[in-house]
């Protein structure tokens, strides 16, 4: 019974996980940016949506998407007021730069942890779910609202994929995780691709943000755990391998899911960590990482 329940909540938090980790890979795949402010921008949309669908009335189907809608405005301004900036500076030396945005990045997180705070508190708070009601898989009893959370999260990356995949802007973006000066040859503007990939990564954050907020809940505190999980997602399956974060949020969520039925809730994170520790120092590259 108890390994039937691991593995029901443990395949839904992976779904979650996968969501979150594929928008940081695609980042870093295309822009060559390790986003440090990603716990942020998915705090943001939870807290967002939380209080637009409970404290304003909106209703959680109002909420929902606009706690969405709030993680793209924080994407957005994380890559046009943090990230292009120093990106374009002519002060900072070219081989610094990736250092600085970092920084910036990690230092914009922090600013958006104690802004949510103060608008909020650091108390955790739990989003009303989409749908309600229990269903019993093999006496183990699953909120529905769990089964539709890792079921969209599919639907997501399955979308996504048909995007990448099957239309030209979406070739473009991929094309320029490979070769972009080759890209811009052919007619596209960098800038816009550039544009594009925060766009989508905004949207994923956004959704796996709200998508939390109304299963495990969210506070201000979570801020940093949610960068490490996707940073250490990312570099387990390598760095800017969609297939691998995929297999890494696998392992990280039932990781986290087993230590926090056996061990305690609060040791959830170790785990992952000491996994992480061990790759590095066996296989840099990641489980499907080239570089």
């Amino acid at each position: 019974m108890l390994l039937l329940q691991i593995l029901i909540d443990g395949f839904a938090i992976s779904s979650l996980y996968a969501l979150g980790a594929i928008g940081f890979t695609l980042i870093f795949g295309v822009s060559g940016v390790l986003n440090l402010a990603h716990g942020g921008v998915m705090l943001v949309a939870a807290l967002m949506g939380w209080m637009l669908a409970g404290e304003a009335g909106l209703g959680t189907y109002l909420g929902t998407p606009l706690g969405v809608l709030a993680g793209l405005i924080t994407a957005y301004i994380t890559y046009l007021m943090v990230v292009r900036p120093i990106q374009r500076s002519a002060a900072i030396p070219r081989e610094e730069k990736e250092i600085f945005v970092l920084t910036g990045t990690l230092l914009w997180g922090i600013m958006i942890q104690q802004g949510m705070a103060w608008l909020f508190s650091d108390n955790p708070v739990t989003m009303r779910p989409l749908i309600t009601g229990v269903a019993s898989i093999a006496g183990v009893r699953v909120p529905f609202n769990e089964i539709m959370i890792a079921v969209l999260c599919w639907v997501v990356i399955g979308l996504l994929w048909l995007f990448v995949n099957r239309t030209r802007l979406g070739k473009a973006l991929l094309a320029a995780s490979m070769n972009p000066r080759g890209l811009t040859l052919l007619g596209f503007e960098l800038s816009r691709i550039y544009l594009l990939a925060w766009t989508i990564y905004g949207v994923l954050a956004g959704i796996a943000g709200v998508l939390l907020a109304s299963f495990l809940g969210v506070s201000t505190n979570n801020t940093g755990q949610l960068t490490a999980s996707a940073f250490s997602i990312v570099v387990l399956g390598g760095l800017g391998s969609v297939s691998g974060s995929l297999m890494a949020a696998y392992v990280v969520g039932y990781l986290e899911t087993v230590t926090a039925y056996l061990v305690a809730p609060t040791l959830r994170p170790l785990p992952a960590l000491l996994l992480l520790v061990l790759v590095v120092y066996v296989r840099p590259q990641g489980f499907l990482g080239r570089r």
